[in-house]
C-alpha cells in the first residue's frame, strides 16, 4: 500500500510513518508547508507541487493529518489524481465539511473525527444507552493536550451526534457558565486542555435512580495512526462515497 501523507512533518505525521514501517505500508510522497531536513520521504510544500511527484512515484491513497484550513486544496488534489482520501484532521467549518461531502460523490472519502476503534465502539454504546433511557440527562467530558486548537473536539461532537441520532430533540451545550438551569434536552460538552493528554472521552448518562458512565482513554497517538492506515487499506478499491468508522467496524 503506497501512501501520500499530508502533514508528514507534524506530530501525527511522524506517528503514521512509524506505524507504516510496522505494517509494511510505504509513504511514497509527503506534503507539508513546514520543512524537515531529517524527513526520509520526498516532500512537497504544496499540493500542486505534489502533482509532479506523482509522475515518478506510486500512490494508492492520501492520508491527511494536517490542518482543516487546507481542506479545499487537499480535496482538489485527491479529486485531480483520482485518489481515495482518508481525512484524519478535525475542526472543519460547515463549508469545509460540505466540500468534503461533495467530493465523496466523485471519489471514496473516509472521514472520521477519531480513528480509534474503541471510540467507534464508545459511540455505539452511547447511542444504545441514550435510547434505553430516553429521559436521561447526558454530559460529555473530553480532555486533550494543551496544543489542541479546536474545542469541543471533533470526537466529542461525533459522540453528541451519535446520541442525537436516537434523541433528535437534544442540542449541544458547550461549557457551562452564568446563571441558568439545565434543560432536559441538553447534551453538555466540557473541554479540558492540559499537558500531553492524548485523548479522553467520557459520556455520563444520568437516569434519576441510576447513572451509566462510558469512557475511552487513549494512551498513545500510535492508535490513531494505526487506525488511519487501516482505513486507507480498507478504502482502496471502494466506490465513491463518504465512509466512517462505523463502516470499517
Amino acid at each position: 500500500m503506497n501512501i501520500v501523507l499530508s502533514g508528514i512533518n507534524g506530530f501525527m505525521g511522524k506517528e503514521v510513518m512509524t506505524a507504516a514501517e510496522k505494517t509494511g505500508a510505504a509513504i511514497t510522497i509527503g506534503i507539508d508547508v513546514k520543512p524537515d531536513p531529517t524527513c526520509p520521504v520526498p516532500t512537497a510544500k504544496t499540493f500542486l507541487e505534489a502533482d509532479a511527484y506523482l509522475s515518478t512515484r506510486l500512490a494508492g491513497c492520501v492520508i491527511d493529518f494536517s490542518h482543516h484550513a487546507a481542506t479545499v486544496d487537499l480535496v482538489d488534489f485527491a479529486k485531480r489524481n483520482r485518489l481515495p482520501l482518508v481525512i484524519a484532521t478535525t475542526g472543519q467549518t460547515e463549508e469545509e465539511r460540505a466540500y468534503i461531502e461533495a467530493a465523496a460523490k466523485e471519489i471514496p472519502v473516509f472521514f472520521a473525527a477519531n480513528y480509534a476503534l474503541g471510540v467507534a465502539l464508545l459511540a455505539e454504546l452511547a447511542k444504545k444507552t441514550a435510547a434505553a433511557f430516553p429521559n436521561s440527562e447526558i454530559e460529555i467530558v473530553e480532555k486533550h493536550h494543551s496544543r489542541k486548537i479546536d474545542a469541543p473536539s471533533g470526537t466529542a461532537l461525533m459522540l453528541a451526534n451519535a446520541i442525537k441520532s436516537v434523541r433528535p430533540e437534544c442540542v449541544e451545550h458547550c461549557g457551562r457558565s452564568g446563571i441558568c438551569k439545565r434543560t432536559p434536552s441538553e447534551i453538555g460538552i466540557h473541554s479540558l486542555r492540559m499537558g500531553n493528554i492524548v485523548g479522553e472521552h467520557e459520556v455520563i448518562v444520568h437516569a434519576g435512580s441510576q447513572s451509566i458512565t462510558l469512557k475511552h482513554e487513549a494512551y498513545s497517538r500510535a492508535l490513531f495512526a494505526e487506525g488511519a492506515l487501516a482505513a486507507a487499506k480498507w478504502l482502496i478499491g471502494k466506490p465513491a462515497g463518504l465512509y466512517t468508522m462505523s463502516d470499517l467496524i
